[in-house]
């Protein structure tokens, strides 16, 4: 449904992205969470500094894996 509709999947399920990456599909993209702090205002807080960096990048169809000090992009389909 996300692919349909031109959504972006947020989760901080790990498990995800290896579901995404068998599908062998290039859309929905996904941006998995992998924060040490999972609180509310740590998540707003990091997505705030990385969200605008990785807007173009999304369009495409990615996994970005989003750490406390780093971003990891990798292209759809894997």
């Amino acid at each position: 449904m996300a692919s349909r509709l031109g959504r972006v999947v947020l989760t901080q399920d790990l498990g995800f992205s290896g579901i995404l990456a068998k599908a062998g599909l290039a859309k929905p993209s996904l941006v998995s969470l992998r924060l040490s702090d999972p609180r509310v205002a740590n998540v707003n807080r990091r997505l705030l500094q990385v969200l605008a960096t990785l807007e173009d990048d999304v369009a495409d169809g990615i996994i970005a894996t989003v750490e406390n000090d780093r971003v990891r992009i990798r292209r759809l389909p894997v």
